[in-house]
């Protein structure tokens, strides 16, 4: 991108607006609008561009291609010969069973141990990790996919979700703390006992190669690497996904603590792709009447615009994920006046946007969650 992203007609700055008025007001509901799908990320569209632009975008493209690729080839040669294909991994809440707020002696232990090896026997050709995956679980066997939940996915084009490769989803992804959180637990355990770090070693340098090799041209992370199409190919913020990887380049790039180890090379790149993600983020903060606001969900990786995901996740702004770039904006040492800038914008739109007198909760009859009235409530 080189330069903030303009939205020429005014839109309802805050998803939190628009709830207010889908909840509060559903004797008035109205049609507002008709999502659309994201732009594809392809060949055609970056050929558009201009000379170096398009060549960086274009090898981009090809090498996603080519790990794709070599990622089913090592699954299907390790097939080769198997009487049973092993049944896919389970899925459900894959965070809790890597703990990043235990005492440094849990890390010692078999249990932690345990995790760790499951941890790197999961870990994809390309170097990330699939998401919503338990690890107290044994580790991968031979022939078993890397990620779990695709044999019962289905193509869904209402949902604005249509893999390119059936039953091939999530092979490699930041969504939900993925692979961001494998690599930090990695290197606790491995910060832990010394003696036997070589395994959690090796893994945790795929992981930010992993990572490295992912980062888009301008800066910006896809929520899948290798790319899988749709929405999934665009610039993700949602679900903290950038927020997540560009702090963990920060981190991998200072050579501290858990991540004393990398080797100095490795740190320089993280480094550079810290910059880098730092300069797609203050060029992602949109601008509305010649005014900086929040960020996207998602943008368009080529246009800089913001996108939509899924049929239900218009293009918007997100209190979330906008607060936690601020946290990680303003946790950087000397910054910038572009940096500082972008901060007081930040902050004065959240507080612009504040809901007070509701909490976003599910009862008793209603159909998932929803705002209800209660005085005492935070601000939202």
């Amino acid at each position: 991108m080189t330069g903030n992203i303009i939205v020429k007609k005014r839109i309802a700055p805050s998803l939190a607006v628009l709830m207010v008025a889908a909840f509060l007001s559903t004797a008035q509901a109205k049609e507002i609008g008709m999502n659309v799908p994201s732009p594809p990320l392809n060949e055609a569209r970056v050929t558009e561009l201009s000379g170096p632009q398009s060549k960086a975008w274009l090898d981009y493209l090809a090498r996603s291609k080519a790990q794709m690729k070599a990622d089913q080839d090592a699954l299907k040669a390790e097939r080769a010969g198997l009487t049973t294909i092993p049944k896919e991994p389970a899925t459900g809440n894959g965070s809790l069973t890597m703990p990043l707020d235990k005492d440094a002696g849990w890390y010692k232990t078999a249990e932690a141990r345990a995790v760790a090896d499951s941890i790197v026997s999961y870990q994809t050709p390309a170097g990330g990790w699939g998401k919503n995956q338990p690890y107290n679980v044994p580790p991968r066997q031979k022939g078993q996919a890397y990620v779990g939940g695709n044999e019962n996915r289905v193509s869904d084009p209402v949902n604005f979700d249509s893999p390119l490769i059936d039953q091939w989803s999530y092979v490699g992804t930041t969504d939900n703390g993925a692979t961001i959180t494998e690599i930090r637990y990695l290197a606790r355990v491995a910060a832990a006992d010394p003696a036997n770090a070589k395994p959690c070693h090796n893994s945790i340098v795929r992981g930010v190669e992993y990572l490295l090799a992912a980062q888009f041209p301008n800066g910006g992370w896809p929520q899948v690497w290798p790319l899988q199409g749709g929405y999934h190919d665009m610039v993700t913020l949602n679900d903290n996904a950038m927020e997540g990887v560009i702090s963990l380049m920060r981190d991998a790039g200072a050579g501290q603590g858990d991540f004393a180890f990398l080797p100095d090379a490795l740190k320089a790149r993280a480094r550079a792709a810290e910059q880098a993600g730092l300069k797609a983020l203050l060029a992602g903060q949109v601008v509305i009447d010649g005014k900086l606001t929040l960020w996207p969900q998602q943008y368009d990786p080529l246009t800089g615009q913001p996108t939509s995901a899924r049929n239900y996740e218009p293009p918007s702004l997100s209190s979330t994920e906008s607060a936690g770039i601020l946290m990680y904006l303003m946790q950087r040492p000397n910054p910038s006046p572009e940096e500082v800038k972008a901060i007081h914008a930040g902050v004065a739109m959240l507080k612009q946007l504040k809901i007070d007198g509701y909490v976003f909760k599910r009862v008793d009859g209603d159909d998932g969650r929803r705002l209800h009235a209660q005085a005492d409530a935070p601000p939202l």
